[in-house]
């Protein structure tokens, strides 16, 4: 049995003005040459097929050719719904996609048998159990409780999500039992079990396009917690890569980067093999660039050098997206005019102008926040005045008028 694993295709995302329409067609086409060419059996999309709960008419277009172009392949897909999902709106479609080889998982149910799914081979004999799970959303697993603290609810939804994973996967068993009696010895071994998510696990790497999903509540589910499935593919992380070293656990990522600090990755799909006894083999699968986004950073001297690099990564017909980070010279009021100056001529398009300062302030002040208890409103001044290159007698006397400033607002000695 070979299944392609993917997640987080976003469809439908307005990035900085800009529509991933011509990207998400490119993709489609790729993946359906490598599903012919692989011999995939069957395709996986592990959460946030799109970006939001009401995605735009040329979204949904988007998914039914993906639909369509697989059934006509005689692929099955199976779809999870995700935290950018919307429930009702996955769900609207999912008796008519059935007929069309598409199962749609939106959210949880009540009866974990319906999550357990049978996803056949191309010559139609069963290949394995899925323990289809979604995103899961508090309220669909867990009542809350008066006068329980942070901790307590944090627990509570990790214990009932584990809960959930284990009835699903009991099913599971339940199901693959039966198949064995059902299809008799000549069919061979029990069906390998596999499960889904769309969350954020301990020790998974994110970037700043992911959406935290359990905010207050749960930070991310311990590894240990999953069942013993023989492959986990997992969704929500948009960064490629294994959960805590292990083969079996996995992000696959998104196929296309959705910020500009992803643009540095190479974006992934996953070929899973199995057999009766398991997982025999993961094999990463690059997903080629079909838009090109670059980050560049420096002063206005150094940039039009960076800005010629990133210039021969796009062309006239499709310029390179550019987010172009200013040093030293981020203090000038016209320094859109003196960046617009910098690209004319190449093909590129500048999205986003960041000034190195502004971040730097709104970094101090993140890390103020998440240690509030610890630092007083000294500590982080003199933190902001090490982002400055000033002298000990200028920074003294700034100490001293700041002190002095804050106890009079204070009223009380500093």
């Amino acid at each position: 049995m070979r299944l392609l694993h993917t997640s987080d295709w976003h469809l439908g995302q307005h990035f900085m003005g800009k529509s991933r329409q011509a990207e998400h067609q490119a993709l489609i086409v790729w993946l359906l040459e490598q599903v012919e060419a692989r011999a995939v059996d069957a395709v996986l999309v592990a959460g946030d097929i799109f970006d939001t709960g009401t995605p735009p008419s040329y979204a949904r277009e988007l998914y039914n050719q993906l639909v369509g172009q697989l059934y006509k392949a005689g692929v099955p897909l199976l779809v999870l719904g995700g935290n950018h999902d919307s429930p009702a709106t996955l769900g609207e479609s999912r008796e008519l996609l059935a007929h069309l080889g598409t199962t749609v998982i939106a959210a949880t149910h009540e009866d974990p048998t319906t999550q357990v799914i049978v996803l056949p081979q191309r010559n139609g004999e069963p290949g394995c159990i899925v323990c289809a799970i979604p995103f899961i959303r508090p309220r669909d697993v867990l009542q809350s409780q008066a006068g329980q603290s942070a901790e307590d609810k944090q627990l509570s939804l990790q214990t009932a999500i584990q809960e959930h994973y284990g009835a699903v996967f009991a099913a599971a068993v339940e199901r693959q039992s039966a198949l064995a009696a059902e299809l008799g010895p000549n069919f061979g071994r029990p069906l390998p079990i596999i499960a889904t998510g769309h969350l954020t696990t301990v020790g998974a790497s994110t970037s700043e396009s992911v959406r935290e999903i359990y905010v207050g509540a749960l930070e991310a589910f311990p590894t240990a917690a999953f069942p013993p499935a023989a492959y986990i593919a997992l969704g929500h992380i948009h960064r490629p890569q294994k959960v805590g070293g292990l083969e079996h656990i996995r992000y696959c990522g998104s196929p296309i980067p959705l910020g500009f600090d992803e643009a540095k990755q190479t974006k992934e799909m996953l070929l899973v093999d199995l057999d009766s006894d398991g997982l025999k083999a993961v094999t990463v699968l690059p997903v080629p660039r079909f838009q090109s986004l670059v980050a560049v950073s420096g002063n206005l001297e150094t940039l039009a050098g960076a800005i010629g690099a990133a210039a021969a990564q796009g062309t006239r017909e499709c310029p390179a997206w550019l987010e172009v980070t200013v040093a030293e010279d981020d203090y000038l009021a016209d320094l859109p005019a003196r960046i617009e100056a910098l690209t004319e001529g190449w093909p590129v398009e500048v999205l986003r102008i960041r000034r190195q300062r502004g971040n730097a302030v709104a970094s101090l002040a993140a890390e103020a926040s998440e240690t509030l208890d610890e630092l007083s409103p000294h500590d982080v001044f003199a933190r902001r005045l090490q982002q400055e290159e000033l002298g000990d007698e200028l920074q003294a006397a700034l100490n001293e008028r700041y002190r002095a400033v804050v106890t009079s607002l204070q009223g009380e000695e500093a």
